[in-house]
């Protein structure tokens, strides 16, 4: 009856002859209806089942110029003729007519309450819940069936509180509900959550001895189900007399709400033994929850089973996976099973074409994402609000923002979604202008902006580099908006300060979002650590970590490794180890980050030792690990471990080595001074030689003084990156060294580019909570003659030779030519403004450190007992008691 309702509401009103038109309304007193007819009228008398006749055939307006001839003959209607009328138009939707019955109820012979029911139902089910709700109020007497008319009013339109006020008015009436209410009222309980009601509901079916009715009995099990009562629903579960498919299936619901969906297969098995075969709802159920729970394996092999119990997967099925693959990283499985469902001739719906389509943006392959953009089409469903907010989403990622502006524009009924995703997508291009026209036309549509979208714009700007808008943006949101700022808010301008590396503005901004009250979630601290991964943001990582404890989220996995990495990388590997230590649970990016902490520190024995221990618990590596691992058997000089670490990575784990392993294997081979090896390893490479790979192949060739190697490898870079300063520099300073300074224009070009663009040194350190900025050969700052006397006499007592044996090929110009480098006047600086030596001393440079520098530096921490920490662009040193953690290789 429902679904034939909303069938009818959709036809084109029906026309109503204009002599009616002033025909009284319900909300209008009754008047007396006058009509015009000759003396001579010889029709024959209008009979009760002439009327009923007229309403079957659909044609009301006839009925009620029927009903208006018998009441000028004085005569009336029997009841049941006037509820076949209102019947009528129930089946076809007409709310007009059967106003215009209402209006002649008096018509009706006697009083009889099953018409005034009939009449709630009518006004309910054509969609007029004020006219039904005053008639069942001035009802005098209110039987079951009244009560039921209404009740089931409200619970086809999910209003279920007011079916439980209503339950409640009923009792206080003296009238209990029956096998067929209490069903509906229960359903109520169970779908606001009111399990207070629902176990009063439950005592009354007990005292009223409808327990022995299926229907009434799963009513009850589906409130303690729903509600989360785990322990009532098996309890009422266990003590059913009978129990049909609907009793399994809620408890298997139960039970996968929780969680807890081993015990639902436990209970899923137990169908079987009761004679009861699982039906398609029961298969659904499992598979998607095991989806849910990101366990696809276990659900695709659900899907494997049902299927060898001859029962076909459905819609929902395939959806249900297709889905759960696609929101677990799996995309690419998600698209080949859509396929695969394609070719089992089961039609998608929106929601499934919703997840392959959002598959294919994640992936960014548009190619497939136009396949399934012309399925949608053939299926005539992209004017779903779901399909094209996806296909927006999609084509944006893509790159393809024409094509998402023109689905865009053909959504008649945009939602804030679909606003956002086009928004989004010209952000994430850089088309900021035409996101903020489109953002301006929003505010002028129905659909007002609200936060995300707010957030997008700011997020937009800030990432795109006008911090100056963004900033405008996030002061206006409340103001303009009337949005109140969340906590998404301040993150878009923390991750996009952190971005444009104004760690310091990212800094302010952090400290002004917690003095507002606002708390930092996750996603505020992963925002703003990476930009404290540097030697001096020590002080920040730990004021952060300290704002990790206060909020709680040090159990948070992703923040636990994000500070094992941040604290390795600014110098303090053994934070980063009592972290790990002190973690709960790992995943392998916990055990990759401190392995690569190690790695990076030089401690290859603990990297080693790390790695052993994770393949006794069993922890599958990946790419990750076997990148930090080669590097570590590379410091370690262990060239056969790390040739056979090489092989096992798709030998063994069926992964396909990528270009930084190969460079890895470079380095490897390179610290061993096996430089002829390295050689026939890139000539057998599957895959082209990228720059790391000859970045390498130099470091190595000018660690172990190979000129021709070093010519080879320079060459290959400079066609590479011809743009490259620092290469041309070198090729420079090569060509120099091995007597190839001809005349020809490509040396001329390297001899300008070296002499008009050389590289300059710049080095910051923190002293004192300070950042100080030191630029080589600088004599501007005040204390500029102390420190470059400081650095004289200890290069006196270190009496280094520059050159090395003649080779001498770096990113700087050397001292006599360029002046004293930045890293010396920062040691200098740091030693000088302290009242006694510093435990420890951490430098960023922006070129890599030459050999001078890194031998004083040495000396220095021999000299004065103190570790200096220094990070420049090719590696991480530490020094300590006159080593280097580099081993003397960088």
């Amino acid at each position: 009856m429902e679904n034939l309702m909303i069938t009818c509401i959709s036809k084109p009103p029906v026309i109503i002859p204009t002599k009616h038109d002033n025909l009284s309304e319900f909300s209008q007193p009754q008047t007396k209806l006058s009509f015009t007819y000759t003396k001579n009228n010889k029709n024959p008398k209008i009979t009760d089942n002439h009327v009923k006749y007229l309403a079957r055939s659909g044609r009301l307006a006839e009925a009620v110029a029927a009903l208006d001839s018998i009441a000028l003959s004085g005569s009336q209607v029997r009841p049941n003729t006037f509820i076949s009328l209102l019947q009528a138009c129930i089946d076809f939707g007409s709310l007009d007519l059967g106003r215009k019955l209402h209006a002649r109820i008096h018509l009706v012979k006697e009083s009889d309450p099953f018409v005034e029911t009939k009449l709630v139902s009518m006004y309910a089910k054509c969609g007029s819940f004020a006219d039904a709700r005053k008639v069942f109020d001035e009802m005098i007497q209110k039987n079951l069936y009244t009560w039921s008319a209404m009740i089931g009013a409200y619970s086809r339109v999910s209003r279920w509180k007011e079916v439980v006020e209503l339950f409640f008015l009923m009792m206080e009436d003296g009238v209990l509900p029956d096998e067929f209410l209490f069903p509906r009222i229960l359903q109520a309980c169970a779908n606001c959550g009111d399990v207070r009601t629902g176990r009063l509901l439950h005592s009354l079916v007990i005292r009223l001895g409808m327990v022995c009715y299926t229907r009434v009995s799963n009513s009850v099990l589906a409130v303690y189900a729903k509600c989360g009562k785990l322990r009532s629903a098996r309890r009422f579960f266990d003590y059913m007399n009978e129990r049909d498919r609907v009793t399994w299936n809620s408890m298997l619901l139960a039970y996968c709400q929780k969680g807890e969906n081993d015990e639902a297969y436990k209970l899923f098995n137990g169908m079987w033994g009761e004679g009861i075969e699982p039906c398609i709802v029961s298969w659904n159920i499992l598979i998607n929850s095991y989806n849910q729970l990101g366990r696809c394996d276990v659900a695709l092999g659900l899907m494997k089973e049902m299927e060898s119990s001859r029962v076909s997967p459905d819609v929902f099925t395939w959806t249900s996976m297709i889905s759960g693959l696609a929101q677990n990283g799996r995309r690419w499985q998600a698209l080949f099973l859509f396929k695969e469902m394609l070719l089992a001739g089961i039609k998608p719906n929106g929601v499934t074409i919703t997840s392959a389509v959002s598959a294919c943006a994640s992936l960014k392959v548009l190619k497939l994402g136009l396949e399934i953009h012309s399925i949608a089409l053939r299926m005539g469903i992209t004017d779903n609000v779901l399909v094209g907010n996806s296909l927006i989403d999609m084509y944006a990622k893509c790159g393809e923002l024409e094509a998402a502006r023109q689905v865009f524009d053909m959504i008649e009924e945009k939602d804030v979604y679909t606003w956002n995703s086009m928004i989004a997508g010209y952000c994430q291009a850089g088309y900021c202008g035409k996101a903020y026209e489109l953002f301006i036309k929003m505010q002028e549509s129905d659909v007002k902006p609200n936060v995300i979208t707010w957030n997008t714009m700011i997020s937009g700007y800030i990432q795109n580099g006008d911090e100056d808008r963004a900033m405008d943006l996030f002061q206006r949101i409340e103001q303009d908006g009337k949005i109140r700022r969340n906590t998404a808010s301040w993150n878009a301008l923390i991750a996009g300060y952190v971005q444009l590396g104004a760690i310091d503005k990212a800094f302010g901004v952090f400290r002004q979002m917690q003095s507002c009250s606002i708390s930092p979630n996750s996603v505020t601290i992963l925002s703003i650590l990476p930009g404290c991964a540097n030697l001096i943001a020590t002080k920040k990582v730990k004021e952060i970590h300290g704002c990790i404890l206060r909020r709680d989220l040090e159990f948070v996995i992703s923040i636990s490794n994000s500070l094992i990495d941040t604290y390795a990388k600014s110098g303090n590997i053994l934070y980063s180890r009592n972290i790990f230590d002190g973690m709960s649970t790992r995943d392998i990016i916990s055990w990759n980050s401190i392995i690569g902490g190690y790695v990076l520190h030089g401690c290859f024995d603990a990297a080693l030792d790390l790695f052993d221990q994770m393949r006794k618990l069993g922890i599958k590596p990946n790419r990750g690990t076997f990148l930090s691992i080669i590097l570590a058997r590379g410091i370690a000089k262990m060239v056969d471990e790390g040739k056979q670490i090489f092989s096992s990575i798709s030998d063994n784990y069926e992964i396909i080595p990528a270009i930084e392993h190969y460079s890895a294997m470079i380095d490897l081979y390179g610290r061993s001074g096996r430089l002829g090896e390295a050689m026939e390893f890139i000539e057998d490479m599957p895959i082209e030689p990228d720059s790391s790979v000859w970045t390498s192949l130099l470091t190595a060739s000018r660690i172990h003084k190979d000129i021709a190697l070093a010519v080879l490898a320079g060459e290959r870079l400079l066609d590479l990156e011809p743009g490259n300063i620092v290469v041309n520099q070198l090729m420079y300073q090569i060509y120099s060294l091995c007597g190839k300074l001809d005349d020809s224009s490509k040396v001329r070009k390297l001899e300008k580019e070296s002499t008009l663009r050389r590289s300059l040194g710049h080095s910051w350190i923190e002293v004192r909570n300070t950042v100080h900025a030191f630029v080589t050969g600088d004599q501007s700052k005040p204390s500029s003659n102390l420190l470059h006397s400081w650095v004289q006499n200890i290069t006196r007592e270190v009496n280094i030779d520059d050159h090395h044996g003649g080779f001498f090929i770096e990113e700087e110009k050397k001292e006599e030519i360029g002046g004293i480098h930045s890293e010396k006047l920062a040691i200098a600086f740091a030693l000088i403004s302290s009242p006694s030596s510093p435990q420890s001393i951490r430098i960023v440079k922006n070129i890599r450190m030459c050999r001078n520098c890194h031998l004083t530096a040495k000396y220095v921490s021999l000299r004065f007992g103190c570790e200096i920490y220094l990070s420049d662009t090719k590696f991480f040193h530490h020094f300590k008691n006159g080593r280097c953690s580099c081993g003397d290789y960088w």
